[in-house]
């Protein structure tokens, strides 16, 4: 039994890749009933891998759609009819010539939440160009943000884009909107954009920028790695630790394990550099397990830097239950964490268009039809 404070909420997701899968997953994982549509036979969407591994389609059936076809969007319109939200991650413009813009669904369905994902946003001069990632957070500032000083700037993966700046905002839209929706009785469109999400995340930094708080030139301030009390450090065994006592009362506290409190002239009184060298000429003596048996879990404000192989077996991880194991897939589990309403551990990714027939029946749709479909060819699984 599906468990979780969303459990009632009923998406329709057209599939996709990175932040509209990212979307529906965090919205799944809270218990919403969401049934992803997919095509037949999915060309060029993403990376190629076994779908056991695509996990963020965990928790909610794949059904293969035609929606070339006449009877395909009809069915999908059918499903939107009865949905609380929709999650929509093609170019403007597509879905209107698909048949499925808001203005016929939302006209069938007045309370419907329009959810659109997109990197550059609805409208604008490069609302149809394409992109990844890494541009949308160029344009908003966050890239040439993150790097060491003198360097080029560093991708943070995507991270800030796609899954911070884009599928954090469109969940956030969605449900605002399903909020309204209640109260009003009438749905609308949520125009969620890459740049317009990153360029939110970086709200702080502009506020720090406007007050001279912050300088352009990246790696020269507190938190992009340009002050020595928030930084990584390499050890002797080659792997790194972290530390962050940015309050001077945790600064002192790590000068003191680490035998630099007495040093002369202090950290605080020579180049950021200059205290970068002697704390790292500190942290080389020893190994990451050493420093982590002498300053884990005190008020030095310390971690070790983990891989992805290492985290889910932190002591600290494996107590609260951080990483899940599926299918042989170790992943993180759903969050955040409810009292009263938790999220069920995740079910395992379906192979596009999996559950076509019995998604459709649970969302329903009469059996005559589905069948009726699948004789078409309107409906199927991806070809083996």
């Amino acid at each position: 039994m599906k468990s979780g404070p969303l459990v009632g909420v009923r998406i329709v997701e057209f599939g996709g890749i990175g932040p509209g899968p990212m979307c529906a997953m965090l919205l799944a994982d809270l218990g919403a009933d969401i049934i992803r549509i997919d095509r037949p036979s999915p060309h060029g969407l993403g990376t190629p891998r076994p779908d056991r591994f695509n996990i963020l389609k965990r928790n909610r059936p794949s059904v293969g759609i035609d929606l070339k076809c006449a009877q395909g969007v009809e069915l999908a319109l059918s499903l939107i009819d009865t949905a609380d939200a929709l999650i929509d991650v093609y170019r403007p413009g597509t879905m209107e010539r698909m048949g499925l813009g808001p203005g016929i669904c939302i006209e069938r369905n007045p309370k419907l939440v329009y959810g659109r994902m997109t990197g550059w946003g609805q409208d604008g001069p490069l609302a149809q160009a394409a992109g990844h990632d890494i541009n949308y957070i160029a344009l908003s500032g966050v890239l040439h943000s993150i790097g060491r000083e003198g360097q080029p700037p560093t991708p943070p993966l995507v991270l800030t884009g796609d899954f911070g700046g884009g599928a954090m905002y469109l969940a956030l839209g969605i449900l605002s909107g399903i909020i309204e929706a209640r109260s009003s009785g009438r749905g609308q469109v949520v125009d969620a954009s890459m740049v317009d999400g990153s360029a939110l995340l970086m709200t702080d930094y502009y506020g720090r920028r406007a007050a001279g708080l912050h300088n352009d030139e990246r790696g020269t301030n507190v938190t992009d790695g340009g002050a020595w009390y928030f930084n990584t450090y390499r050890c002797s065994d080659g792997k790194y630790v972290s530390i962050a006592p940015v309050e001077s009362k945790f600064r002192d506290e790590l000068l003191r394990m680490l035998g630099l409190d007495r040093r002369k002239p202090g950290l605080d009184e020579i180049t950021d550099r200059e205290a970068r060298e002697a704390v790292q000429s500190v942290f080389i003596t020893r190994t990451r397990e050493d420093w982590c048996a002498l300053l884990e879990g005190t008020d030095a404000c310390f971690a070790p830097v983990l891989d992805l192989g290492e985290a889910p077996l932190h002591p600290h991880n494996r107590a609260r239950g951080t990483f899940v194991e599926v299918d042989g897939v170790v992943q993180p589990a759903p969050a955040p964490r409810f009292s009263r309403t938790p999220s069920n551990v995740p079910t395992k990714p379906d192979v596009p268009g999996q559950s076509t027939s019995t998604a459709l029946a649970e969302w329903g749709i009469d059996p005559a039809r589905i069948d009726a479909l699948a004789r078409d060819g309107v409906i199927g699984a991806r070809p083996a």
